[in-house]
């Protein structure tokens, strides 16, 4: 099992969160309290769900008291950190396949391959397999997120552009002419506050590279993949390809250059941002594509999946709730109140959109990104030295060789 760094737990140690998770009361009911985010973006519309939720649930399992907290995204893995060492707070949490390692590595959370023992076959594979640390399922999916490029038509149409570019090397050719109508091709959001995955990592993984070497123990990201990466990034920008921003911009659809008809297309969007997109430019003049291709076509993606605080006092009972939000009918209605996927191929969605159709092709692309312990911690590394390339500061080579410095150390400091 890989390790983790230990730093920073102990400020969290002492922390004290309201409500403890699980357990049997006076009356012989458990209780199982899950701490939900918003997957379902609208606040009245999800207290709704999660409200029938409990109700049915309980309605059909006499003696489980289910208690589903809505908790903000903000301050997401500190809150779960405290909770799970001091453990206090929840019996489940939706987590990503990122977070899993490291609280799988700590011990802190209990393998759920029963739970979907049963159907295991209906779950989505990449889905599972996002979801698995050292051959143990710890989360158990009920939602599958998918990122597509999505384009505005007109900018490509009046730069005499009539096919709209599906690789890396079609949309540098196209770069220059949107640039002689002042338009860049590419809208990328290089702040370092945007998450790589929404930015330069789908890149990376469609060029065949890798954030991390195969052993985990050294970062990878600044091989000939990754260089051939960022420099077709910065030949674009040579090209006028690139917002003069880029290096600042961040990946806001609403009210950002590419709703502006400033830009011709984003690489890493979600479906909301298609739905944004076209009601700022009219439904007609927005496509969305298949993931862009370098040597392969590679869609950020991932599951949520409902995950088990080993120190839970309702851990049959936990089990049971998990694989009811999984099921087919609820994993759907999920679905559709929310906007994600389901990870499930036998859950039927009614009345899914045009545009979710046309995201929902890419599901077969789906990768979650480079899962360790050490992902997000070596993500803030890279992003400013990406940043700095952006800003002329570095070469390719010279801003990945000195952000995989920082990182290996980091890894070998975790070792």
């Amino acid at each position: 099992m890989r390790k983790v760094v230990a730093a920073g737990l102990a400020a969290v140690l002492g922390a004290v969160l309201a409500g403890c998770g699980g357990g049997a009361g006076d009356s012989g009911t458990s209780t199982v309290t899950m701490w939900m985010y918003p997957v379902i973006e609208d606040q009245a519309k999800s207290r709704a769900f999660w409200d029938k939720v409990e109700k049915d649930f309980e309605a059909a399992n006499a003696g489980i008291d289910v208690k589903v907290d809505l908790q903000p995204w903000e301050g997401r893995q500190e809150k779960v950190t405290t909770a799970l060492v001091s453990k206090k707070g929840f019996d489940l949490v939706v987590l990503g396949p990122d977070q899993i390692p490291q609280y799988a590595a700590q011990g802190t959370i209990a393998p759920v391959d029963d739970v979907v023992a049963d159907a295991k076959d209906a779950f989505r594979p990449s889905a599972l397999a996002a979801l698995t640390t050292d051959g143990a399922l710890y989360g158990v999916p009920i939602y599958q997120t998918i990122t597509s490029p999505i384009f505005d038509r007109k900018v490509f149409t009046d730069a005499g552009v009539t096919t709209l570019p599906t690789t890396w090397d079609e949309v540098k050719a196209a770069a220059p002419k949107l640039a002689a109508n002042g338009v860049p091709v590419l809208m990328y959001p290089g702040a370092p506050e945007t998450s790589l995955n929404l930015s330069f990592y789908p890149i990376l993984w469609s060029y065949g590279g890798s954030v991390f070497a195969p052993d985990g123990k050294s970062v990878a990201f600044n091989g000939p993949e990754g260089v051939r990466a960022l420099q077709m990034l910065l030949d674009l920008q040579a090209a006028g390809g690139l917002p003069a921003n880029a290096a600042t911009l961040t990946n806001v659809i609403e009210g950002g250059p590419l709703s502006q008809g400033k830009s011709g297309f984003y690489h890493a969007a979600a479906n909301i941002g298609a739905v944004q997109l076209g009601a700022a430019l009219g439904p007609e003049n927005v496509a969305v594509g298949l993931p862009i291709q370098g040597t392969k076509r590679v869609a950020f993606g991932i599951p949520g999946g409902l995950v088990l605080a080993k120190a839970s006092k309702s851990l049959e009972a936990a089990k049971k709730f998990a694989a009811y939000v999984a099921s087919p009918e609820v994993s759907a209605a999920l679905s559709k109140e929310s906007g994600y996927f389901t990870a499930r191929t036998d859950a039927k969605v009614e009345g899914r959109s045009a545009t979710a159709t046309e995201f929902e092709k890419s599901l077969e692309f789906a990768f979650p990104g480079d899962t360790h312990p050490l992902a997000r911690q070596v993500m803030t590394l890279l992003s400013p030295e990406i940043q700095a390339a952006l800003q002329g500061r570095k070469s390719a080579q010279q801003a990945l060789d000195d952000a995989a410095k920082q990182a290996d150390e980091q890894l070998a400091a975790a070792r």
